[in-house]
């Protein structure tokens, strides 16, 4: 084990991408926890000399986190929160935006446009979690609404959303709030207020992974029969073409005054998993973890409970078949990842980093003798698959740490 990070203040990284395709550098951001946004820089390590960079400093009171990479290029987006915040219009889940920075230029991924009449491929609301797809020409993220917020906040649903690069997008600019985006954005993901129970209606679509370039899946909340709830597991097909992106279907791709911008018309949503009759229904949500597709986009990976109550690792192909428990372990503790070969998986188990065999579910403990448990955000591994990093609190604060996969 190698300890990357010593400065005294947290360093937290992202779920996924968060190496660089040469695999020198880890990105990351310095929120003093993850559920506190105030960081104000965007930073790397490099993890054999163990120097760091400043790639975007936040200037005016804004914040910024959740640092991703693209696959092949030296670039970076990244959540930005509100410069000038006041009482009105602070960070908050429908008032922050993905930026994306490339040799030192920084410009906004996806445009805002809350006056009526709303502008297609603009959104009226926050970003979050942006990733880039694997061919790195699209960005998958979630999605609040300010315009349904400030109608009545239980309108504002969580969805999934995605830039494809047929931009740039400029509203009016109406709003002082209102920017303009390098990127057309839409939602893909279906949501509505009040589910029928035992449907497959949702009315939250959240940690979302790319399956391929052209598919996205994503966790969806169900109701049972009794109105519990209970999240499985979804995915949508992606329009081919830019005509497809820029199409709508029933409903306006910008929304109204009281709806939800809605998918283009050639967006599909499939259920994948239906697990209201099981003894512990559902994908867990703690450990949280976002679903992931391997590189060869045939299997999505995700957790839930087996017979006994215990977290394991669960696979299942894109179109729905072949669902299989992959793991018997005694409770998976964290998000986890695809190694770059789609022949491992890696996460935390028994307080430790381990490869899990994709085929057999066999377990390989790569660290012993941590000082405190690994962190369940992230367990990521470098492009060629050598290293993995993760978090670790060491000396009080949640430093980056890396191990080889021997592999």
């Amino acid at each position: 084990m190698k300890q990357l990070t010593f400065a005294p203040r947290h360093h937290q990284l992202t779920n996924t991408r968060t190496w660089t395709p040469d695999g020198q550098w880890l990105v990351f951001d310095v929120r003093p926890s993850g559920a506190f946004f105030t960081g104000e820089t965007i930073e790397r390590v490099n993890v054999h000399s163990g120097d760091t960079e400043v790639l975007y400093r936040a200037t005016n009171g804004a914040h910024v986190g959740v640092v991703t990479v693209h696959p092949f290029e030296d670039r970076y987006v990244f959540i930005h929160g509100p410069e000038n915040p006041d009482a009105s219009w602070h960070y908050d889940f429908h008032h922050r935006r993905g930026v994306v920075t490339h040799h030192s230029e920084t410009r906004n991924l996806d445009a805002m446009d809350i006056t009526p009449p709303f502008t297609p491929g603009a959104l009226r609301g926050g970003t979050h979690v942006h990733v880039y797809s694997p061919n790195g020409e699209f960005v998958s993220f979630t999605y609040n609404d300010h315009v349904l917020h400030e109608r009545d906040p239980a309108l504002d649903l969580r969805n999934v959303g995605v830039a494809a690069p047929f931009g740039p997008v400029t509203p009016p600019g109406h709003h002082p709030r209102e920017y303009a985006g390098s990127h057309w954005c839409v939602l893909v993901s279906q949501t509505t207020p009040a589910p029928k129970p035992g449907s497959d209606e949702i009315n939250r679509a959240y940690e979302e992974g790319w399956v391929g370039n052209e598919q996205l899946a994503f966790i969806g909340d169900t109701l049972s029969l009794s109105g519990e709830k209970i999240p499985e597991l979804f995915i949508v097909d992606l329009p081919k073409e830019e005509s497809g992106w820029k199409r709508a279907g029933k409903s306006s791709l910008c929304g109204s005054e009281s709806t939800m911008p809605a998918p283009p018309a050639d967006v599909v949503q499939r259920r994948l998993t239906f697990t209201h009759d099981r003894a512990f229904p559902g994908l867990v949500n703690t450990p949280r973890h976002w679903v992931r597709c391997n590189p060869q986009g045939d299997t999505i990976a995700f957790l839930m409970r087996d017979e006994a109550g215990v977290v394991q690792l669960w696979l299942i192909t894109p179109d729905g078949s072949d669902l299989r428990q992959l793991t018997h372990a005694s409770g998976i503790q964290s998000a986890f990842n695809w190694h770059p070969s789609g022949k491992w998986l890696g996460f935390v188990l028994e307080d430790r980093i381990v490869l899990c065999d994709a085929q057999n579910g066999d377990i390989r403990f790569l660290t012993t003798n941590h000082e405190n448990p690994p962190s369940g955000d992230a367990i990521v591994f470098s492009p060629t698959g050598e290293h993995v990093a993760w978090m670790q609190e060491t000396g009080g604060y949640r430093q980056l740490w890396m191990t080889s996969t021997e592999v």
